[in-house]
């Protein structure tokens, strides 16, 4: 890769470059009030980076200008396929304007060209005078441009490519680019090219005959099918040439000698910077002295009317006076943040350390209760001093007694008219509850608020999401605790330092659930989501994770036992068939076996080119081969015995006798809860053993579970969504949807439909809600792909609302970046702008679906709240103990089972109001797989 020997004269920047690169590759990011900065705070980053690099260098920022250019003229089709901006990314661009310009730097954008031409144009003025040119850009285009006087530098990944860069990258000279592109065409520009001919080989041909007009002239000799391609295409190529051209003569008001930077106008960027809420810009520039008279209040301090410091300053309480002090400061707030920190472990017994509170922005209490002996704070003691041997250890340490800490803040934590701002609120209120504390009012979570505003993102630790909202650096707890061998326990961390850790947090959640309760309350439907639909289920969930459900010990080791031996077994007939002993867990033995001695066929490759041996792969040789299936089998058996026969039994809370599982609420980006420690959300129910599995969740003696499942429940979102008459008409009948969807797509009656008929259906069915292929519901029905189409087609032909729906959906999806359920969830689907195909498609497959299982999931969700109140309310002796995707598990006493099941099942059937309704069906029995 070539290396920059001295810095560039002048930079060009490629400002839409950067603006769909920062668009595409950075997470959405919104203000307080929910106006997008995503793509702002990328460019902006990219050019601050690029000017720290090349701070003498001349600088030009180009921008395309809006409108069509003069490739429009020469052909109408040009980028015609290219969807509309997004509106979210549209509005960005004004500001990203402002900043530069505010930053001293020129800006170009010149109608009736792109931005490549504008610098193709000043990159030949400079070239002409040997100045040294580097252009910003991630553009393979500007390849072209590329010569001994200027040089490419893509600043995503820090490639440079100068013309021996080029050829090494693209195998093509700078000066054949543009025969490479038109021979290859481009579909995102939609310029022509020749079917079937990428980049390899137009390289390859443009290596043997040197030019384009060179492989004109011997197209006769170019054999196969290839070859037909480019001799049916020949009239394109020129066209392709020409659109692939970037112009080098574009009149210019600025010659590339008066891109000089101008001084900053810091005023002006310290109002943009406010208005954006991009916080560490802004502290730089106060730094410097710069401030804003008119400036906007921080969203985050709304509510308590003052800019809040930058950073936390944390009291710590060792004494009962400092505590008193506290205590009578929160008695006037009418909301502060609580957060108690603790140890890893089962929230039944984690380990609390202390209690971290902040009433008002920058400053933060922390409580210690719980850590070892403080060392930093004895040796500030006087060494003198006479100590009471018989002072119990927290005293000793400079802590006061939980007790003692619990029962002060108990009248506080309890008071429902002071809001409690938190982070996982469920779990803050089993360690309180621990303690004889019961939080009121749930109404204020951080990791929920940012859920509901956008459920793509993958991490939502407290830092995580201070870092994205607070554009602050959260403290490191790794630099308390350290790692590897020396790692200290939390409780072992010096009390002052852990304390200004916990402080800043509790300071962090107080502004969070400011600036996030502030964007949701702009975004109306996402506040009620938030305040009628994910808190009340807080308590729901935690109340049912506290009950837990009991267990079958002895049948989980019988079945344990049984496994073992069939698992044995299958190792055993695995070897008799391979001619040799080989670890079936062990990827590289399979594949050594399976491809290099057996010679099975290589479906598909690992990124590393290896032969895959993942599921889907083993799935579809297993169709044909032994081996493969005992492999599967003896894969299905190990993950049943190591994941629930055997860890089940140890899940069990020594003082309850009961699993108690977490349900996660802010995972799923459609919104369904999962479960983990244990989870009871995947256990097989389509075969024999996993069926056993649940069949060791059983009632307490005089008790039933009751299983109640919603019946079909996508698909009947999905006729409500379409509005399809024939749907909807099927779903109002009662009619067996699957029956009715085979009798229309197969030309038959109701009474005629055939088991394999139905089963077709039943595929078309839940196969288009998933966004599967005719290929896909081919090998599933085992037909071939065609009939397979035929059956989509006359599907769609039948119920024709469900195509326009799709289309629909898909399409707004693609303007907005999201699609929304019935109850107004937005569900983003950021790889709709992805580079790669296979990603963008998966994402519009993703927008068909998304909707009815968001759907389907905030209508259980809405089901719970409803019963658990309904439970509360009534003097029926039942709980809820389980949700599974669209099943709820309860365990009630006998005497009221029947008075359960009938208030279950109108509750779940009256959650949501939709076009066609909504059926439960409720099962009764001893354990889990009785009921279900």
């Amino acid at each position: 890769m070539a290396e920059i020997e001295k810095p560039p004269e002048l930079i060009l920047v490629d400002g839409s470059s950067y603006l769909f690169r920062a668009w595409h590759g950075l997470p959405p990011m919104t203000t307080s009030t929910g106006r997008p900065t995503g793509a702002i705070r990328g460019v902006v980053n990219m050019i601050r980076s690029l000017l720290r690099k090349f701070p003498e260098s001349r600088v030009g920022i180009v921008f395309d200008a809006k409108g069509q250019t003069f490739r429009n003229e020469i052909y109408a089709e040009y980028k015609a396929h290219r969807p509309p901006m997004p509106d979210d990314l549209r509005a960005q661009i004004e500001p990203i304007h402002q900043i530069i310009e505010a930053m001293g730097l020129p800006l170009l954008s010149i109608a009736d060209v792109e931005a490549d031409d504008v610098i193709g144009t000043l990159a030949l003025q400079a070239g002409r005078d040997g100045v040294a040119t580097l252009i910003s850009t991630g553009d393979k285009d500007l390849a072209q441009l590329v010569n001994d006087h200027v040089t490419l530098i893509n600043t995503m990944n820090n490639e440079l490519l100068d013309p021996q860069g080029v050829e090494a990258k693209f195998g093509v000279r700078p000066g054949q680019i543009i025969d490479l592109l038109a021979l290859m065409g481009d579909k995102s520009d939609n310029i022509p090219g020749v079917p079937g001919v990428g980049a390899k080989t137009a390289a390859k041909w443009l290596g043997e005959y040197g030019s384009m007009q060179g492989i004109i002239a011997n197209a006769a000799a170019i054999k196969g099918k290839i070859g037909e391609k480019l001799r049916a295409n020949l009239d394109a190529l020129e066209l392709s040439c020409r659109l692939a051209t970037i112009r080098v003569d574009v009149p210019l008001e600025l010659s590339y000698q008066q891109l000089e930077r101008q001084p900053p106008d810091r005023q002006k960027l310290h109002g943009l910077f406010s208005e954006l809420e991009f916080r560490t810009w802004l502290r730089e520039l106060e730094a410097e002295g710069v401030g804003a008279a008119d400036a906007q209040p921080d969203p985050s301090e709304a509510a308590h009317g003052d800019q809040p410091p930058a950073e936390t300053t944390t009291v710590v309480i060792r004494d009962e006076e400092s505590l008193g002090k506290l205590l009578a400061e929160l008695r006037t707030a009418q909301h502060f943040s609580c957060n108690l920190e603790a140890e890893p472990g089962h929230f039944l017994d984690a380990r609390v350390l202390g209690v971290a509170i902040c009433a008002k922005p920058g400053t933060a209490a922390y409580i210690p209760i719980d850590h070892d002996h403080d060392h930093d704070h004895d040796q500030n003691q006087d060494q003198n001093q006479d100590q009471n041997q018989d002072q119990d250890n927290a005293g000793e340490q400079g802590m006061l007694p939980a007790e003692l800490v619990f029962k002060a803040l108990k009248a506080s934590l309890e008071n429902p008219l002071q809001v409690k701002c938190g982070y996982d609120l469920k779990q803050q209120m089993h360690l309180l509850q621990n303690v004889g504390i019961d939080l009121q009012p749930v109404k204020s979570d951080v990791l929920l608020a940012s859920y509901v505003a956008n459920s793509v993102a993958v991490r939502r630790e407290l830092d995580v999401i201070a870092r994205r909202y607070l554009d602050v650096t959260p403290k490191d707890l790794l630099s308390l605790t350290g790692s590897g061998r020396g790692k200290l326990a939390l409780h072992q961390v010096p009390i002052d330092d852990f304390a200004a850790w916990a402080g800043q947090r509790a300071d962090m959640i107080l502004r969070l659930a400011a600036i996030l309760e502030g964007h949701l309350l702009e975004n109306g439907q996402l506040e009620v989501l938030y305040r009628h639909l994910e808190m009340p289920l807080v308590r729901v969930l935690q109340r049912m994770e506290r009950t837990g459900m009991s267990l079958d010990v002895a049948a989980l080791a019988r079945q344990s036992g049984e496994l073992a031996g069939q698992i044995e077994e299958l190792q055993q007939a695995a070897v008799e068939l391979a001619g040799e002993p080989f670890n079936l867990a062990s990827p590289k033995q399979l594949q050594a076996l399976l491809y290099d001695k057996l010679k099975l066929p290589v479906l598909r490759k690992t990124p590393t080119g290896q032969p895959s041996t993942a599921e889907d792969v083993l799935q579809e040789l297993a169709e044909q081969y032994e081996l493969p299936q005992i492999i599967l089998r003896h894969r299905s058996l190990t993950k049943l015995k190591s994941t629930y026969t055997d860890k089940l039994p140890a899940e069990l809370h020594p003082r309850t006798g009961r699993v108690h599982s977490s349900f996660q609420q802010a995972v799923a980006a459609t919104g369904r809860l999962s479960s983990i420690d244990p989870n009871l959300q995947n256990i097989p129910v389509r075969n024999a053993q996993g069926r056993r599995v649940r069949q060791a969740f059983v009632c307490a003696p005089g008790h039933k579970l009751v299983a109640a499942d919603y019946s079909q429940v996508e698909l009947r979102i999905m006729a409500h969504l379409s509005g399809d008459p024939g749907l909807l008409e099927a779903f109002s009948r009662s009619e067996d949807i699957h029956r009715a969807t085979a009798a229309e797509v197969f030309g038959t009656s109701l009474e005629a439909v055939t088991p394999d008929q139905r089963r077709g259906a039943k595929a078309i069915n839940f196969g288009l809600i998933y966004g599967m292929s005719a290929f896909g519901l081919g090998r599933q029905l085992n037909i071939g792909r065609e009939q397979a189409q035929q059956y989509v087609d006359r599907y769609f032909e039948r119920y024709p609302g469900v195509r326009a729906f799709m289309d629909r959906t898909q399409a707004q999806a693609t303007e907005r970046g999201y699609v929304e359920t019935v109850f107004g969830r937005r569900l983003y689907l950021p790889d709709l702008r992805a580079a790669r195909g296979v990603l963008r498609r998966a994402a519009l497959r993703a927008a068909i679906n998304a909707p009815m299982q968001g759907t389907a999931a905030d209508i259980i969700k809405q089901a719970m709240i409803d019963i658990d109140q309904w439970l509360a309310s009534e003097p029926i002796k039942a709980r809820m103990l389980l949700q599974v995707h669209d099943e709820l598990v309860f365990e009630a006493q006998e005497d009221d089972l029947q008075l359960l099941c009938e208030g279950v099942r109108f509750r779940m059937t009256s959650a949501a109001s939709l076009d066609v309704p909504l059926v439960v069906e409720v099962g009764v029995g001893n354990n889990w797989d009785e009921a279900h």
